[in-house]
């Protein structure tokens, strides 16, 4: 994989990226040229019409992002990737005229947009027809070799039986460590030359799974493939990799502390990081302002009880704060004052609740704890203190996402569902300790970015 600021991205995707902005360059300047040529007209210096073209290109492959163009499903079904495609160029012209509107003098002609989004849409297709099945071939994986051969390993072999995995395990070794769960794994003691053996299987990997690493790391093994220039993982790092997570199961006190990260509160970013959140908070309260009292209206007059609620939870370092949020339940969802995990098809939430929900509208008012400067846009989701009080006693690290402001969305929130149970709390907190570990100010926009999915599909929503 791509390490891009922190965060890593896998190498298909960078290629296909790359493919995708030269595509939509070409896609419009074959527009602007077709329609110069139809009026017979020149069609002029490059440097004149630069700026569109290049406007055009980026802020298409940033609609491509947000819907989910580069995730998963896209990449590996057709069908899927072409209506994502489709939403995303269609989203690109609106952010295009949008942007032509504020900005006048340097446009394209509606008719050069027309051809572009048809080009675009065109390559962009035919380049996945071409590449479809490229990209799932060995030619793009990592040859990885696993030292271990019990349940560790066989994590690491569920994993790579996935569809989506960058990787191929070429080989599993039994160090004697443990009872193999492995049964093709071969015995460290039947290969007389370890580093030949590793060149001979052209491995660009070793993973330590080893069931216990205390007195059997093999460290001459592991010395001579590393100046080989064979990279070295140890589990945890593999899985954070591999997964965008940080794996509880494998993840000791000694690695959080050694291992790179946690450099959220850098004084640079977090100034970066307020006045993003200063600046989008206010447009956002002004922009929409008109758009929670409508919803606001509703609220009142599709069920009793107020407009909006206001609801206690955990903050940075553990301080409790205040949200507001458009009422989504009914009054009595928690009559016994006892904390309750919403579930799916609530039968607590109302009518004009369940569509503010899916569409993250009931949300917008918290834009005014963001200003205060209590949450930040992108975070972890601050959680309600019952909730944490009995979270930390069955989920250790739990306490470590509150070294970072909650946020309206976050890592967790455009990975995972919508969590409901100590077990959804507990995937969504190996998200959150990514998220805290590996923050950037990229890894923000990349969420922000993203977050347009959720909304425009719902994901997650409850």
């Amino acid at each position: 994989m791509f390490r891009l600021f922190k965060h890593y991205v896998p190498h298909a995707v960078v290629l296909l990226g790359l493919i995708d902005f030269v595509l939509l360059f070409l896609a419009a300047e074959l527009g602007w040229q077709l329609r110069t040529s139809q009026l017979a007209i020149d069609s002029g210096n490059f440097t004149d019409r630069a700026v569109p073209i290049f406007s055009f290109a980026i802020l298409q492959q940033v609609s491509m992002i947000s819907v989910g163009v580069y995730g998963t499903d896209a990449l590996l079904r057709l069908r899927f990737a072409i209506a994502r495609l489709a939403v995303a160029i269609s989203l690109g012209i609106i952010l295009l005229s949008l942007m032509f509107f504020l900005i006048p003098g340097s446009t394209l002609w509606r008719s050069i947009l027309l051809y572009a989004m048809i080009f675009s849409i065109v390559s962009l297709v035919i380049n996945r027809i071409l590449l479809n099945g490229i990209l799932g071939m060995g030619a793009f994986r990592r040859r990885l070799l696993v030292l271990g051969a019990g349940n560790r390993a066989q994590r690491i072999l569920e994993l790579g039986e996935r569809s989506d995995a960058g990787f191929v395990v070429v080989g599993f070794i039994d160090m004697g460590n443990g009872e193999p769960v492995i049964e093709e794994a071969l015995a460290r003691s039947a290969i007389k030359n370890f580093a030949r053996y590793v060149e001979k299987l052209n491995v660009s990997e070793v993973v330590l799974a080893l069931e216990e690493r205390r007195n059997a790391l093999p460290l001459q093994d592991l010395l001579r493939i590393k100046t080989l220039g064979v990279h070295v993982n140890d589990l945890s790092s593999f899985f954070e990799r591999e997964t965008g997570r940080i794996d509880l199961d494998s993840v000791d006190p000694s690695w959080l502390i050694f291992s790179d990260g946690f450099s959220s509160g850098r004084w640079l970013s977090s100034i970066a990081k307020r006045v993003f959140d200063v600046t989008a908070s206010v447009i956002l309260l002004i922009l929409f302002g008109p758009v929670v009292a409508l919803f606001a209206l509703l609220v009142k007059l599709d069920s009793k009880g107020p407009a909006f609620f206001r609801q206690e939870r955990t903050g940075l370092y553990g301080q409790p704060f205040y949200i507001t949020k458009l009422r989504s339940m009914r009054t009595d969802a928690e009559g016994d004052g006892k904390a309750v995990w919403a579930q799916a098809n609530d039968p607590r939430i109302t009518r004009i609740g369940r569509f503010i929900r899916k569409t993250r509208i009931d949300e917008l008012p918290q834009a005014w704890s963001v200003l205060k400067g209590e949450m930040s846009f992108v975070g972890p989701r601050p959680e309600r203190p019952q909730f944490i009080s009995e979270l930390q006693t069955q989920i250790r690290y739990y306490n470590e996402r509150h070294v970072v402001k909650p946020g309206i969305t976050g890592w967790a929130q455009i990975n995972y569902p919508y969590g409901a149970s100590i077990d959804d709390a507990r995937q969504k907190l190996e998200y959150d300790l990514y998220y805290a570990k590996n923050y950037t100010p990229f890894l923000d926009i990349l969420i922000l970015l993203q977050t347009l999915r959720v909304v425009l599909w719902a994901d997650g929503a409850r």
